[in-house]
């Protein structure tokens, strides 16, 4: 994903998009649930950046008490972009992954945790190779309660990377705004394609002090 990323565009203005939503079909591969609304009450949503989408809705998705996933372009204004139009760095999208969870089984925090752990929220606009603003880390929350749960956190990991001797944190923390639908092909990919590219693991501080 990497190399497409880096081929740019000579132009620098916002492209517009479309009104059309590229998810042709809603069922989560793995899970059988919606990955649309409506969707059961009682649920939280967050969204997430971790850089790559592929292997970040994995981590998710894997979890207890999690309903479904999506991966998608939030954080920008282009409505419904391709990933070749998110690439440009013209849309002002990072790469995320929707996150609808039960919070009576899996809690924020324990999101959360899986959030910090698994990607490296020091480097901007970037995660290894990948690189570009469309990689960026991200947390966009569903509420103003949910956004100071969410800079809370980044508080208290960024007192364990300290510890650790690791940078600051670059994530952009934010309320979210619109989810755009990735294309069906990026929807559950290392489902669909189980040798596929994966950058993801525990590569920083832990979260929870032992």
């Amino acid at each position: 994903m990497g190399f497409l990323s880096r081929l740019g565009s000579a132009s620098h203005e916002p492209i517009e998009g479309r009104d059309q939503p590229l998810l042709t079909n809603p069922i989560h591969l793995v899970l059988g649930t919606s990955m649309t609304e409506p969707f059961p009450n009682n649920v939280a949503q967050l969204i997430v950046g971790m850089g790559c989408f592929w292997g970040a809705e994995r981590l998710f998705w894997e979890l207890n008490g999690v309903h479904t996933t999506a991966v998608g372009y939030s954080g920008g204004t282009t409505k419904n972009p391709t990933w070749h139009e998110a690439c440009t760095g013209r849309t002002g999208h990072t790469e995320a992954v929707l996150v609808v969870s039960d919070p009576a089984v899996v809690t924020v925090e324990e999101l959360l945790k899986v959030f910090w752990e698994n990607h490296d929220p020091t480097q901007k606009d970037r995660q290894g190779n990948d690189r570009g603003p469309h990689y960026r880390s991200a947390l966009y929350a569903s509420s103003p309660e949910q956004l100071a749960v969410f800079e809370a956190s980044a508080d208290k990991y960024q007192k364990r990377l300290t510890s650790a001797g690791y940078g600051q944190i670059q994530t952009e923390i934010a309320l979210a705004g619109p989810f755009y639908y990735a294309e069906q092909a990026h929807q559950q990919y290392l489902a669909r394609n189980p040798q596929g590219y994966c950058n993801h693991g525990f590569c920083q501080a832990a979260y929870d002090e032992h």
